[in-house]
């Protein structure tokens, strides 16, 4: 963890699920965290449940529906610290619904959220890393970012998006040291199945079986903040299926196009 002393970190989506578990494993680490997400009350709860642990603590609510909030969220956060060493993206939305019955408001909403919010706030802070000529971008893509199975068309066609514009940013600022970090995982034991948008806007409201199987947080948490170390470009973080099924896609794309129809992604 000694990549991580002394650095500002910026995690959004530290209410729940994985931004909550980075939060308190980064925590233990002699740095500055900034909490980013929708409900501040949740952001003070977490802040206090590490109260007592090394890290400081900026709380900076943000939602990532509200574009004009956005540029205003990181001129007070520079204000504060100066500048962010890593940006960590894993604040977002899921989906569980069809094509046919999602509408088009709820595609628009889970690409507003999960991709334009998430390219928002890197593009804002990306010129006080250009200028000190370090930086990195940690983006909570997906499995489905790469795949895609059903149910997911919105939720997917966003993560796919996220790859496209941080491969291309990382090829562009290679030359400034900012570098990028897309992290992939599968199926892990958070509420993202429960919070998951259905076709009309509602909430699923059920644990999918498929997450509730996965990976611990505290496991998604140990792989991601050793690749974030190393600095590496992506990382698959899953079982291993979800993980086989990056490669098949990849090297056999008939045959997962065939299994694909078939598997239970609920």
């Amino acid at each position: 963890m000694k990549y991580f002393e002394g650095k500002h970190i910026w995690i959004v989506g530290a209410s729940s699920g994985l931004g909550e578990g980075l939060t308190h494993f980064l925590s233990d680490v002699d740095c500055t965290l900034v909490l980013s997400a929708r409900r501040e009350e949740e952001l003070i709860r977490v802040r206090e449940a590490n109260k007592d642990k090394k890290a400081k603590f900026v709380i900076a609510p943000l939602d990532l529906a509200q574009p004009e909030r956005i540029d205003q969220c990181v001129a007070e956060v520079e204000e504060q610290i100066g500048y962010i060493d890593i940006m960590i993206q894993s604040g977002g939305i899921s989906q569980r619904d069809t094509v046919l019955n999602t509408s088009m408001e709820v595609q628009r909403q889970i690409m507003e959220v999960n991709y334009f919010g998430a390219i928002h706030l890197s593009r804002a802070v990306l010129p006080k890393m250009v200028e000190r000529q370090s930086g990195m971008h940690v983006v909570v893509t997906s499995a489905v970012g790469i795949i895609s199975t059903p149910f997911r068309s919105g939720y997917s066609a966003s993560k796919h998006a996220l790859h496209g514009f941080y491969d291309a940013l990382r090829a562009e600022q290679h030359q400034n040291n900012v570098k990028v970090t897309l992290l992939c995982p599968g199926y892990v034991h958070t509420n993202i199945s429960y919070n998951a948008l259905m076709g009309d806007g509602s909430q699923q409201q059920k644990l999918d079986n498929a997450q509730a199987n996965g990976l611990s947080v505290e496991q998604f948490c140990e792989i991601a903040t050793k690749a974030i170390a190393a600095e590496k470009e992506e990382v698959y973080i899953g079982g291993f299926k979800e993980v086989m099924g990056i490669y098949v896609k990849r090297f056999f794309p008939g045959l997962f196009s065939r299994i694909v129809r078939k598997i239970a992604v609920t």
